[in-house]
């Protein structure tokens, strides 16, 4: 169009010479083909030259903000105005390309990262609606992924860790883990968003508590001991004099008596407190290669109050301290033992099975269950008449120290709990040490 317009003059004159009859009708058809051709030669040239550039750099913007980087413009010299943008253009599909494959690289990282973790995470909108969540936020909810996302931290059972302060310590669900709050704020396509991140902190929990509980025990084992040796040295001094004194002999046999309860009650106390300190001081395991049914069933045949049913597992030998295992077993089939006789006297169930790397031993009783769990593991705490309070600490203390774990849960199929213990074939220093050799 620009070529006609350049060309118009040219016309007008022509058409002025035929009109006036100064040119020949001939001459006069051939000089404006000739015209014609140029102005279409020209025309090509401009188009070549100007359209197709242009229009190839918009193919290439389109193709960008689509999000497709392979496109690129041809023709990309430097020298002139059409050739400048182009270059500058293919610069910008490349940086915009490289940013992209960095994202991706990064979204692919961070999604392996949030899978591997072992730390719930949690993330919601401004409407407290879930958006993101790993597998272990999947676990611990245990709902399926569809069933999650989309939904209210009110129908999700979170909104009560979501209302709490950042770095609280909150409890979720009916587990007797401790999870410690991180909650953050982003942004995500300028809308605000909220991160939370729970972290189980119910071991180092418990181990300071157990580290407060050895050291009480300690200070109050070591003055009790004291003030118990003198009482009962003395009781037992003026119980022995009795017999060469004179008097009257309903007197003496109430000084007899009493001298005798004194001497008694603080035997039984100093036995009391030696079974605490006995807590307080565990040596660390000596570890030999112990093969678990033949240690299992020795513990059993130890337990003559009831029954045990032991079905044998399969052959698993362990790296532990013999001693200290059996110990474990044994408060463990004692507490058994008890639930069950307080409930009709139902026998007790034992076995393992081996679960590659680790072996796990099920206890199963017929008792009444467990209805405090939080205090399980909390030294003086019992709900026996005659308990000490000591037996299940101490089987955790033995089991922790085998780098192990044990939990303990009401049964599923009826009355009773479970003793859950998982003891690993090899500990995990002589494994480190092992590997470092």
């Amino acid at each position: 169009m620009y070529s006609l317009l350049l060309s118009l003059p040219a016309l007008i004159f022509l058409g002025i010479f035929i009109a006036q009859r100064q040119l020949d009708l001939m001459i006069a058809t051939l000089l404006g083909v000739c015209l014609l051709i140029y102005l279409a030669l020209v025309a090509t040239s401009l188009v070549d030259t100007f359209a197709r550039p242009l229009q190839t750099l918009s193919n290439v913007v389109l193709s960008l903000r689509e999000g497709d980087y392979s496109f690129r413009a041809r023709g990309a010299t430097s020298g002139d105005a059409l050739g400048d943008l182009a270059r500058e253009v293919n610069a910008l599909a490349d940086l915009l390309q490289k940013q992209r494959v960095r994202s991706l690289e990064a979204t692919a990282l961070l999604a392996r990262v949030l899978e591997v973790m072992h730390a719930p995470l949690f993330a919601f909108d401004r409407e407290n609606r879930l958006q993101l969540v790993n597998h272990a936020g999947l676990k611990l909810l245990d709902l399926p992924f569809a069933r999650c996302i989309g939904r209210s931290a009110f129908e999700l059972r979170l909104d009560s860790l979501l209302a709490a302060p950042d770095r609280a310590i909150r409890s979720f669900g009916a587990t007797p883990a401790r999870w410690l709050l991180h909650k953050s704020a982003f942004r995500q396509d300028g809308t605000p968003h909220t991160l939370l991140v729970l972290a189980d902190v119910s071991v180092p929990l418990q181990e300071e508590e157990q580290t407060a509980w050895r050291r009480l025990i300690r200070v109050l084992g070591h003055e009790l001991s004291n003030s118990l040796a003198p009482i009962k040295s003395i009781a037992g001094s003026l119980l022995a004099r009795i017999a060469d004194l004179s008097g009257d002999a309903s007197t003496l046999d109430d000084f007899r008596r009493g001298l005798g309860v004194v001497e008694s009650r603080a035997d039984a106390l100093h036995r009391f407190v030696q079974s605490y300190r006995q807590l307080a001081q565990l040596p660390p395991p000596s570890l030999k290669s112990v093969a678990l049914a033949p240690l299992m069933e020795r513990v059993t045949l130890l337990e003559r109050r009831i029954p045990i049913q032991l079905d044998p597992g399969p052959e698993v030998t362990l790296d532990a301290d013999p001693d200290q295992l059996e110990q474990m077993l044994i408060n463990l089939f004692a507490n058994a033992a008890d639930a069950s006789l307080a409930n009709a006297s139902q026998p007790v169930r034992a076995t393992w099975v081996s679960t590659g790397a680790s072996v796990q031993i099920s206890i199963e009783d017929r008792g009444l269950g467990i209805a405090n769990p939080e205090n399980l593991f909390v030294p003086f705490y019992t709900t026996k008449s005659a308990g000490s309070g000591i037996g299940l600490v101490l089987a955790q203390q033995i089991i922790r120290a085998h780098g192990g774990e044990i939990s303990l849960v009401n049964r599923e199929d009826g009355e009773g709990a479970r003793a859950l213990v998982r003891l690993p074939l090899v500990p995990a220093a002589k494994t480190a040490l092992c590997e470092k050799v």
